[in-house]
């Protein structure tokens, strides 16, 4: 199974020659796909130099800042289009560990199409996370999960694996949400779709070099979206007609 790992950059210098080598570490013969937003701190021109260096690491440059949810898109596609097997995404901070790859990718290879990396399962942890963090974390997640039907305990998760297979029945372009609304929404497409989904416990950390991308913009739109989205899904069903499709509604 071919895995490209894609990576989305925005002003990770002091980060990238690090994740990029322990990426490589973890899978051999893996790839890696740099998508980095313009960012004006060289960090597309360190990753193509440690890419020299290691192979198998490609970088599309995009000319401006666009988002998570977009970057991704635009990685998917571009892997699907070269034949990639599956798909990993995980933040270049070093937050998501390197070394969990395997684990975290294993499950593709028993059926599953999607693969979480959780940090509420069993095993899963986030040390030194203050309380209110972590309240809003599981309270968002739990929010989803009830009003979405998801069955996943960590949706916002940006640490998971896809298979080609499921990315490839999926219209990638109708996916328009960003952060954590990205994250959510995959999920939803993924079991709209009939794919198989389960979780795997890591170990999430906050980065130790640069600056978070977080907002409360980002959190705010997860929520608007998962409640448009609840409606829409009870909206549906109400007027679906009687023996009519039981497809789950996708997120519009």
């Amino acid at each position: 199974m071919r895995v490209l790992v894609v990576l989305p950059t925005y002003n990770e210098s002091e980060n990238i020659d690090q994740v990029l080598r322990r990426i490589r570490a973890a899978l051999p013969e893996g790839g890696i796909l740099v998508v980095d937003d313009g960012s004006p701190d060289g960090t597309a021109d360190m990753a193509e130099a440690v890419g020299r260096e290691l192979g198998g690491i490609d970088v599309l440059r995009r000319t401006e800042k666009a988002g998570l949810g977009s970057a991704y898109r635009a990685g998917f596609a571009w892997g699907l289009g070269r034949g990639w097997d599956a798909f990993v995404e995980m933040d270049a901070d070093l937050s998501h560990d390197p070394d969990a790859l395997p684990a975290l990718v294993a499950p593709l290879s028993e059926g599953f199409d999607l693969v979480v990396g959780s940090r509420y399962v069993p095993g899963g942890s986030i040390p030194h996370w203050r309380w209110h963090r972590r309240v809003l974390s599981q309270g968002g997640n739990l929010y989803a999960a009830l009003l979405l039907g998801l069955h996943v305990t960590d949706s916002t998760s940006g640490f998971r694996a896809y298979g080609a297979d499921i990315l490839g029945r999926m219209d990638l372009g109708a996916v328009r949400a960003e952060g954590y609304g990205f994250q959510i929404e995959m999920v939803h497409e993924v079991l709209a779709h009939g794919g198989r989904v389960t979780e795997v416990p890591i170990r999430f950390v906050d980065r130790v070099k640069g600056k978070s991308k977080m907002s409360m913009h980002i959190v705010v739109e997860a929520l608007v979206l998962v409640t448009w989205w609840a409606l829409v899904r009870v909206g549906r069903a109400l007027w679906r007609p009687r023996g009519g499709d039981t497809t789950p509604a996708r997120p519009v």
